[in-house]
């Protein structure tokens, strides 16, 4: 039955179905075939997928993100990342990836953070004589930070699947984030000098224009802090924090910024019911289809065959490595962490491994799908954006694939750049 079921749902991706209808078309065969269960089931399990108190966190930080996105905080955090970045070598190109790191407390979504810095920054960077191949796999592979940063919404939804505490998770993808944005600026030096990208500054700027500017932008940079400070001192769950953003983003918008206007209001809450509608509904058929795989032992079924291919943890972690990479270059990142990483993580936790430290390297693995041929969607959303070609775009990505396969490495052997933070704060 679970080969059935892979095979219809594979089936269904070929025939170009969503993501969320290939998954609850894909679990049919066992309310139906079988006998067992009655097809109401599969109504109660799209009901019940919803109903989770953490599960709440998602539209309060998708709304939250919103209202930030217009009220003028993205040019602010444009104007610092310039300053502070836009003299190295490759200058627009280290302003792209500094900014998804400052962004990824804002947009909590890689996809959407590539599709908003390809359309800021992406006809800036052609202007400055940067090809389409190498714009676009910078532009794809920086956003890939934002699903490390709180309040990712990646790190919300295995903490939810796999029932991990989503603030554990929140502070410990601040370090690997950081680390991740080090060993992407790097890359992007070592490409430019080869290229010879000038620096978008001609000189570095003074301590007075960086610190106006830091001024400007602190309010914005203050979001991911709130988060840390709030779970450090118990002051708030990721659903409470969640609420409290909301009113901090309207606060900033009507009252600091002043640029929150009643239609800037609505175009918000619009992009988060676009937003939250898609999420929603791959919960809920992944709620149903995940139900399915229970009942037919499939996790059971994987750890033990795993086990007996190996019982060396380090195999464990490379096969498990290998599955995510290969599932992300099909399913889009949330449909993955919902379906795959159950599966997965009790043959990671059996081999020892810290659930923390795994859904750091997971989530952020199965967004390295989405940049991969031949159904990356981040990769699409950035190619589509900037008209290049994928072959193009793989060839350009070069450099930065072998960049995170050191950091992935690295990420992998040290535990303790996932685990410290909330460690030593919770």
């Amino acid at each position: 039955m679970l080969v059935l079921i892979a095979a219809l749902f594979a089936l269904f991706l070929v025939l170009g179905q969503p993501v969320a209808f290939a998954l609850g078309l894909a679990a049919i065969p066992i309310f139906v075939l079988t006998g067992t269960m009655p097809p109401t089931v599969a109504i109660q399990k799209m009901v019940t997928a919803t109903q989770s108190f953490p599960l709440l966190a998602v539209p309060f930080f998708i709304l939250a993100g919103n209202l930030m996105n217009v009220t003028g905080i993205t040019d602010r955090l444009v104007k610092f990342s310039r300053l502070l970045t836009g003299w190295l070598a490759g200058g627009l190109a280290q302003v792209s990836v500094v900014l998804s790191f400052m962004m990824g407390g804002i947009s909590g979504s890689a996809v959407a953070d590539a599709s908003m810095e390809s359309r800021l920054l992406g006809p800036s960077m052609l202007a400055q004589g940067y090809s389409k191949p190498v714009t676009a796999a910078i532009l794809a592979f920086g956003s890939i930070i934002t699903a490390t940063i709180p309040p990712s919404i990646g790190l919300i939804l295995f903490g939810f699947i796999n029932e991990v505490s989503i603030g554990r998770m929140f502070l410990a993808g601040i370090v690997p984030g950081a680390l991740l944005t080090v060993t992407l600026m790097a890359t992007v030096w070592l490409v430019a000098k080869r290229k010879g990208y000038a620096p978008d500054l001609a000189h570095p700027p003074s301590l007075r224009e960086l610190g106006a500017s830091f001024r400007e932008s602190i309010w914005a940079l203050m979001f991911p802090v709130i988060l840390i400070v709030g779970f450090r001192f118990g002051i708030f769950t990721a659903t409470e924090a969640g609420a409290f953003l909301v009113f901090y983003a309207l606060a900033i918008g009507v009252f600091i910024y002043r640029e929150l206007t009643f239609a800037k209001m609505i175009e918000a809450m619009q992009a988060t019911l676009t937003d939250l509608g898609m999420i929603m509904l791959l919960i809920m058929m992944a709620g149903v289809l995940g139900y399915a795989i229970t009942i037919e032992r499939a996790p059971q079924q994987i750890t033990e065959y795993v086990t007996t291919l190996t019982s060396d943890p380090a195999m464990i972690l490379m096969l498990v490595v290998v599955l995510l990479v290969v599932t992300g270059m099909f399913l889009e990142g949330a449909a993955n962490i919902l379906l795959v990483t159950p599966i997965v993580m009790p043959v990671l936790i059996s081999a020892g491994y810290d659930p923390v430290h795994m859904g750091i390297l997971i989530v952020l693995l199965i967004n390295v799908g989405g940049l991969t041929p031949p159904v990356g969607v981040i990769m699409f959303t950035v190619c589509g954006i900037l008209d290049v070609r994928t072959g193009a775009y793989a060839r350009a990505a070069l450099p930065f694939f072998l960049a995170l396969a050191v950091f992935f490495v690295v990420l992998a052997l040290v535990p303790g750049l996932s685990i410290y933070l909330p460690n030593t704060l919770m």
